[in-house]
């Protein structure tokens, strides 16, 4: 990256002093005199100027590097940045004139003393100097603005990165730890449930570390984990569990957050199913709908007796679906009546490449 930079500095640095020199040129020919000829002491003049100014621009630079006097630069440095450049100018006003005065590059009969073309350089040529003082400040300071968006635009990117992992760390134990205590409650009871009950968690968790890789996985992942997770809730339900799916099969290439499905039919049974004296109905729903993809999850019970606003399944599909997708998907909760509440998650539909 350094070789990259100084060698696109010389560039611009050869570029610059070059195109001021053709400037110079062409409005010699413009502004020649009558005779139509331009003194050849003028291109040699012209040659020293452009050298001077290469080796004067480049010491400017190497001292506003060694006093860190680059952009940003602190408010008790700008007098340093003066007093620097205005050495600069003086010291390349005196060696312009002094190296023309050595080499004689001057008409005789129209020699002016040292003084006078001093002032001259001072006035008409050391500009350049201030030129190339404003495109190298202007170009840093630009060059800052770009690092500055790109460093932001990574800072939010690793800041929503943590976020889905620290949502995705709830989620896995939050399952685990319930799933751990339907086993243990038929250990003793049903040892052959139990066993076949570890069959089932070993299943999902397999399917789970899988998905704690990715941000999205295609929805048929998603619901073979929710199926596994409902074969082991059933063992503990029994009869008290009824299970229904409609599944439009050409959704099951949809990406979907991993383990957001799983986590609301988790929220269904232990806040509707668990609550109900003589269980009820999960149903899960999977269609297209208004250029969305719609999953929707119904279960047996009231709103008022299923969740809350602040528990932890609302809260972690709202925020999943706000870091992923933004605001193009939707997250809510409501009763149906008849004693059903559904929660309907809208995510925008993506292509599929195969």
């Amino acid at each position: 990256m350094k070789t990259s930079k100084s060698t696109l500095y010389w560039w611009c640095q050869l570029g610059g002093w070059l195109f001021y020199g053709l400037t110079m040129v062409f409005f010699a020919f413009v502004f020649r005199d009558r005779q139509g000829a331009i003194n050849e002491i003028f291109y040699y003049r012209l040659v020293v100027t452009i050298l001077t100014g290469m080796v004067f621009t480049h010491l400017l630079r190497e001292l506003v590097i060694r006093m860190e006097l680059r952009p940003p630069i602190d408010s008790n440095k700008w007098w340093l940045l003066t007093i620097t450049i205005l050495c600069i100018i003086v010291l390349y006003s005196l060696s312009n004139s002094a190296v023309v005065e050595w080499l004689q590059y001057y008409d005789p009969a129209i020699k002016a003393s040292v003084a006078k073309r001093f002032l001259s350089n001072l006035i008409f040529d050391s500009p350049m100097i201030l030129v190339w003082v404003s495109i190298y400040y202007i170009w840093h300071y630009v060059e800052l603005g770009t690092k500055s968006e790109i460093q932001k635009v990574k800072l939010e990117s690793l800041v929503k990165e943590l976020e889905l992992k620290t949502i995705k760390s709830h989620i896995n134990p939050h399952f685990i730890f319930n799933a751990l205590n339907s086993i243990r409650a038929l250990v003793d009871e049903n040892p052959n449930r139990a066993r076949t009950a570890i069959t089932e968690l070993s299943n999902i968790l397999r399917s789970s570390m899988q998905a704690e890789k990715l941000e999205t996985v295609p929805f048929e992942k998603e619901l073979n984990i929710v199926k596994d997770y409902l074969a082991l809730e059933h063992i503990r339900f029994e009869d008290r569990l009824r299970v229904e799916y409609e599944i439009d099969e050409d959704t099951l290439d949809q990406p979907v957050p991993p383990m957001m499905l799983q986590t609301l039919v988790e929220n269904a049974i232990k806040h509707g199913i668990g609550k109900q004296k003589d269980g009820g109905l999960i149903k899960v729903i999977s269609d297209y709908r208004d250029n969305h993809h719609e999953l929707i999850i119904q279960n047996t019970g009231q709103l008022n007796s299923t969740t809350n606003s602040d528990g932890f399944g609302i809260n972690s599909t709202r925020n999943r679906l706000k870091l992923l997708f933004g605001g193009k998907a939707n997250f809510e909760i409501r009763d149906i009546g008849g004693n059903m509440v559904e929660a309907v998650v809208k995510m925008p539909v993506q292509p599929v490449y195969s």
